[in-house]
C-alpha cells in the first residue's frame, strides 16, 4: 500500500513538472537572438528580390548577433536552455535556409542569363545541393545542443565546422561575385580573367556547399577562435597579427572574407586529411620497413672483446 502511494506521488509530481510553464528568460540576449533570426529572414527576402550582396552583409550581421548573445547570457550568469533552442532556431534560418536560398537564388539568375532554363540536370543537382545543406546545418544544430557543456572552458573547440563558418564560405563568394567580379567585367583590360573567375564561382558553389555540408556534421575538431587565439595573456606577436589582419580586411573586406572564411573551412580539413592519410600512410611503410632490416644478414654485429 505504501509503495502505490509513493508510486502515485512520483506520478503526480512528474505531471506537475511537464505542466510547469517558462516564467523568466533573459531579456537582453534573446533580444540579440532574436535579430539573428530576423536578419536570416530579410535575408531571404532580398535574396527572392535580386539584392544578393545585401543579402549576404544580413546574414554577416546576423553571425554578429549570434557571437553576442552568448557572450551576453555567460557575462550576466544567465544561460538556459530556452536561450540555447532559441539559438539554435535563429541559426537554422540565418545559416541554414539563408545561404543555401542565396545560393539557389544567384544560381537560379544566372541560368536564366545564359539560357540554361528548364529542368536541366544542373538545375536538379543545385536543388540537392541546397536541400543537403539545409539539412547537415539542422542536424549539426540538434547535436551541438545535445553535446553542448554551458562551461566556458568546454567551448575552446567544435566538433565539425559551424554553421556560422560554413554560411561565411558561400556568403563571402557571392559576395565577392557581385561586388568585385561584376563591376570589373565593364574593364576591357580584366575582362577575360574575371570572365574566368566569375564562371568558376558559378559552377564550383554547388560542389563547396555539398563540401561544407558534409564538414558541418563531421567528426573533425575546429577551433574556436575567440577562446582559443584572442582570450587572455598573449605574445605581442599575435597583437601585430590582429591588426595586420584588420589592414587587410579594411583595404579589401570581400577578399578578406573569402580568405578567412574559406581558410579556416579547409585548414582542419587538410590536418585531419595529413595525419589521417598521409602521415598514417608513411607510418605503415616504416612499421613495415624496420622489421624488414632488422631481418637481413648484411649487418654485421661485433662480438664482445673482438676489439673493434
Amino acid at each position: 500500500m505504501a509503495r502505490l502511494k509513493t508510486k502515485a506521488a512520483k506520478e503526480r509530481l512528474l505531471r506537475r513538472v511537464r505542466r510547469q510553464r517558462l516564467k523568466y528568460i533573459t531579456i537582453l540576449p534573446s533580444l540579440v537572438t532574436i535579430l539573428n533570426g530576423v536578419c536570416g529572414f530579410a535575408a531571404i527576402i532580398l535574396t527572392s528580390k535580386g539584392a544578393f550582396a545585401l543579402a549576404g552583409y544580413l546574414i554577416l550581421l546576423a553571425m554578429i548577433a549570434d557571437m553576442l548573445d552568448g557572450r551576453l547570457a555567460r557575462m550576466s550568469q544567465s544561460t538556459s536552455s530556452f536561450g540555447g533552442q532559441l539559438d539554435s532556431l535563429c541559426d537554422t534560418i540565418s545559416f541554414g535556409v539563408a545561404p543555401a536560398f542565396l545560393m539557389l537564388g544567384i544560381l537560379e539568375h544566372k541560368l536564366e542569363l545564359t539560357g540554361f532554363v528548364g529542368e536541366s540536370f544542373l538545375q536538379r543537382f543545385i536543388w540537392l545541393a541546397a536541400t543537403a545543406y539545409v539539412i547537415c546545418a539542422t542536424i549539426r544544430l540538434a547535436r551541438f545542443n545535445v553535446e553542448n557543456e554551458e562551461d566556458e572552458s568546454a567551448h575552446m573547440s567544435f566538433m565539425g565546422l559551424p554553421t556560422p563558418a560554413a554560411a561565411g564560405v558561400i556568403v563571402s563568394l557571392v559576395i565577392f561575385h557581385q561586388e568585385i567580379i561584376l563591376p570589373g567585367l565593364v574593364a576591357e583590360n580584366t575582362q577575360a580573367f574575371l570572365s574566368f573567375c566569375e564562371n568558376a564561382i558559378i559552377y564550383l558553389l554547388p560542389f563547396l556547399v555539398l563540401g561544407v555540408a558534409v564538414l558541418m556534421v563531421s567528426r573533425i575538431r575546429y577551433p574556436h577562435i575567440l577562446n582559443q587565439y584572442l582570450r587572455g595573456k598573449k605574445p605581442f606577436a599575435y597583437l601585430i597579427r590582429v591588426l595586420l589582419l584588420f589592414a587587410f580586411v579594411l583595404w579589401s573586406i570581400q577578399v578578406a572574407l573569402v580568405l578567412i572564411f574559406c581558410g579556416f573551412a579547409a585548414s582542419s580539413f587538410l590536418k585531419w586529411l595529413y595525419y589521417k592519410v598521409i602521415r598514417r600512410k608513411s607510418f605503415l611503410v616504416l612499421s613495415t620497413e624496420i622489421p624488414a632490416l632488422m631481418d637481413t644478414d648484411e649487418v654485421e654485429i661485433p662480438e664482445p672483446n673482438s676489439g673493434v
